[in-house]
This record gives structure tokens, sequence and C-alpha cells, in this order.
């Protein structure tokens, strides 16, 4: 069995994936095999394995940090919440059912044992897994049907380090607090971690001597808040509205890039990228104002593609969408965003709402139908059309283009922007299956596509900020950025904190290092 540790929160958003992407890496880094697991996640950003499987973002970076490629295994239940029809439930990478709470706690049995075998498999895969819990171990109504916490440390006989945001107030009630819930469970507690620490130590000092007085719990470590991280955020609540991620500098010029945070918005880690060009200002937004002065405006993935659209119609930002077209601003949907761009949505089997039929933006000649089977590919696309809003378009930019689909519907019309192949890993041996199709569709200054991650491509994305800049009378730049680099190098500084501010003699000992 593999050594472990896990890191639990006393709340949501308190650190434990940045922590232990953090240590992900630090240990990769002295040698040792490494990986991460979650049981279970409830995220709207996920990410493709190579088998085609899907697992919350936050593990993806994980296993990136430590230097490997991600599995199912390392988040076997992730949880979508899809509004009022409940969540979708997706066991070891593939969509499994559609449940409300009190379906999903009944059948806890048969998650549980998805946690198991999967924790199981790991563990013979790599000699240390670095686990991560979810939202507070110390929800005292739900201690019963839990599979995500303290049921997952004993399973591991695992040590736990409880992480608390100082930033948010209360941080030694929470801390005191969640130990005392734990009852005898919390023999599991190996000590606490304080994160987003903003101010004097010194002054800091007194109360955590006598939280260790009270809990009898040493406090392992306090890192301090690090500003703009720079890495992929899981939580949607993460995105600041109307608030720009960049501004471009004055040198350069600068790209206004807004893009709509539609209440079900999901994997906007899409636009990432973006926040490190030099010449982009990056906001989230359903400003009509900011939606109408874009240079660049996304319609981004959602997980209730139909809610999102009926949303925007509500609030007559359909209109002002449509306003923002003539004025020839470049429009781009992905994926739930390409769909609300249709012509037309059917859903005759009732996948996304009770609204078998709902007319689009109108803005692509394409039209959706919903289907209850999940496409989840890795892909590889190349670029076919011969007018695209992306000027001076160069053939590096536009060949073997990497990204990855997630989605329940199929578009037809005026398809044909790429060309798609899909692969996924299968069988006993490892090899690869593909398939090639044709992806896409654009009209004017609007295009959509299913393709996630397709801004991660470097030229790619320079190309499509190059056709604002030409448009807006400025001259065109090289590449400026490689995003990989970037967030390998922010992965490295988050860790060089965290390696500074934690105890990590302490918790190489645990670890038998």
């Amino acid at each position: 069995m593999a050594r472990t540790l896990m890191i639990q929160g006393t709340r949501s958003g308190a650190g434990k994936s940045l922590v232990v992407a953090a240590l992900c890496r630090i240990l990769s880094n002295r040698g040792c095999r490494v990986a991460p697991f979650k049981s279970q996640n409830m995220a709207l950003n996920s990410h493709v394995t190579v088998d085609g499987g899907e697992i919350g973002r936050a593990q993806a970076l994980q296993a990136e940090a430590a230097g490997v490629e991600p599995s199912t295994d390392m988040n076997p239940i992730l949880l979508k919440a899809s509004g009022d029809s409940g969540a979708q439930v997706i066991l070891q990478g593939r969509v499994y059912a559609t449940m409300k709470a009190k379906e999903y706690y009944a059948f806890r049995e048969k998650a549980w044992e998805c946690v198991r075998e999967s924790f199981e498999r790991l563990s013979t895969e790599y000699e240390i897994i670095l686990i991560e819990g979810a939202g507070s171990p110390a929800e005292i109504n739900l201690m019963d049907v839990d599979i995500a916490n303290m049921a997952v440390a004993e399973l591991a006989d695992s040590p736990v380090l409880l992480v608390a945001d100082i930033d948010r107030g209360g941080v030694f009630a929470s801390l005191y607090g969640t130990a005392l819930l734990l009852g005898e469970k919390r023999r599991f507690l190996e000590g606490y971690v304080i994160n987003k620490f903003r101010g004097d130590l010194e002054i800091l000092q007194p109360g955590l001597d006598m939280l260790h007085r009270k809990s009898g719990l040493p406090c392992l470590g306090v890192i301090p808040y690090m500003k703009d991280i720079g890495l992929p955020e899981e939580d949607g609540l993460a995105i600041t509205s109307g608030q720009a991620l960049m501004r471009g500098y004055r040198e350069h010029g600068t790209i206004r890039v807004v893009v709509l945070r539609l209440p079900y918005i999901s994997n906007f880690t899409d636009f990432d990228p973006f926040r490190f060009e030099p010449d982009v200002e990056l906001i989230y937004s359903l400003n009509p104002s900011d939606i109408e002065s874009a240079d660049i405006l996304i319609i981004p993935g959602s997980k209730n593609t139909v809610h999102d659209l009926l949303y925007l119609k509500e609030t007559g930002l359909d209109e002002v969408m449509q306003r923002a077209y003539k004025k020839g601003i470049q429009i781009i949907g992905i994926c739930g965003g390409y769909q609300i761009l249709s012509s037309r949505l059917l859903d005759p089997e009732g996948v996304e709402s009770s609204h078998r039929e709902v007319e689009g933006i109108g803005l692509l000649d394409v039209e959706t139908v919903f289907a209850k089977d999940k496409i989840t590919s890795r892909v590889t696309a190349e670029f076919l059309g011969s007018s695209f809003p992306g000027e001076g378009l160069e053939s590096e930019a536009t060949h073997a283009l990497e990204g990855y689909e997630i989605h329940m519907g199929r578009s037809s019309g005026d398809i044909g922007l790429f060309r798609v192949t899909r692969y996924r890993r299968s069988g006993r041996d490892g090899s690869m299956e593909s398939v090639t199709v044709t992806d896409g569709s654009v009209k004017k200054n609007c295009w959509g596509t299913y393709l996630h991650g397709i801004f991660e491509n470097d030229g790619f994305r320079r190309a499509v900020i190059n056709g604002a800049r030409i448009r807006k009378g400025l001259s065109p730049l090289g590449i400026m950025t490689s995003y990989r680099d970037k967030r390998l190098e922010k992965i490295d500084e988050v860790a060089g904190v965290v390696r500074r501010h934690l105890e990590m003699d302490h918790l190489f000992r645990i670890l038998e290092l």
C-alpha cells in the first residue's frame, strides 16, 4: 500500500487543492512517484483523461504538478450541478445518472465502492498518495453518508492536516470547532495549517499557542496570502464579475476580452491563457456596457445551456449580443456557448430541461439537438475555413491544435470550421483509437466550436487576438507567451511558498522519507 497524507479543510475554498498541488510538486521534485486523490468532487470545471474519462480540473492540475498523467482513479466521483434537476453523477469518468441530493445519499454504497476500487488501484501504482477532502469534515448532519473526508482517512489509515482560511475570519473557532465535532475520528488529525495570512506572525503566535493548548494539535505552517496565483480555479465563485483579471500594457495597446459570466458557467479555465497576454484585458461580466465595448466577446461553456440561454433572453442580453455582432465585435462560442449561438436548440428527451424546443441567439446557421450520451475525448484539430475572424492566421497557428470535448449536444447545419480527430485510449494494451469528424461554424465575425482548451494553443490564441488588433487599427504581434511554461512556472512558485512555510521535516517523517 502507498503511504498517504490527507489534506482536509474547515470549509470549501480553504486552500486544500492548492496545498495538495504544491505538495505533489515538492514530492515529485524529491524523486517520489506521487499521485493526487479526491474521492468526491463537486465542480463545473472538468478535464478529460486519455481514456476519455472526466475528472475535476483540480486533480488534473495536481497530476501535472506531480508530473504524472491524470487518470479517472484520481477523482472517482465528480458531481456537476445541473440546476433544479439535481447533479450529474460521473463515476470513474463516465456519466452514471442525474440525481437529487436524497437520491445520491441513498446511492452511497455504490459510490463508496467506486471510491475504494480507485484508491486501491492507485495504491498499487504510486508510492505516495496525497488525498484531498471536500468541503468540511464536520458536517454533522452528513457524517453517516460521508465518502469524502474522514471515511477516506479511515480507509487509507491516513494522517490528516486541517487547513483553514484566515482571510475569511473566525479561523481559531473553525479549527477548534471542527476538531471537537469530529469526535473519536479526530485521532486522524496530525495538525493544522493556516492559509492566506496577511499580517504579522508575532501577533498571531499567541493564538496559535492557545489553540495548541486547547486542541492538542500543533500548527504545522502559516501560508501567506498569495495574490494573483495564476493557476486554474475550480469554483466559479472565484470569478469576480466586471473586474479585469489582467490589464494590457500601454506599449502594445489593449484588447478587451469579455467572457459572459453565465449563471451555470463551466470550464471557465478555457480562458486563463488570456490572462498572461501582455496586450489583453480579461473581464467576466454580464454588464451591457462591457459587452458592447469588447473587442472579443466569448460565450463560455454551461452546465445548463437552456437555462443560461433563457436567462440571456429574460435580461435582454440577447439583444445586446446582437448589437455587438452588428458592430463587428468578434463573438466566440465555446461548447455550451456555441449551442447558445445556434438558431434552434432541440431537447426531445428532456436531457437539459423541460423545454423541448428553444430558439437560440441565431448568430450561427446551425441547430443543436441534445442527446443522452456524452462525448468526452481528447482531440487534435486542424483549421479548415477560408474565412475566419482571426485575421492573419499562419500555418503553425492552425495545424495540430490540441484540446478536448465534453458535451451532450450535437450540432448540424453550416459545420466545417475544424477537422477534429478524437482520441481515446482503450484496451489492456493501452492502444489509442481515433475517429475524425468536422466541428464548428463561422458566420462573418462570429464563430463557435465544441473544443475546450483551444486557447491553450499559443499560436492560435495569438492569431485570434491579432484579428481583434487589426480591426482596432493596431499592428499584429508575434507569439508573446507560452501558456504551458507560465502554468508550470506558477506551480513552482506556489510550491516554493508552501515549502518555505510548512514544517516539511514533520511531513517528511509522516511519509517516511
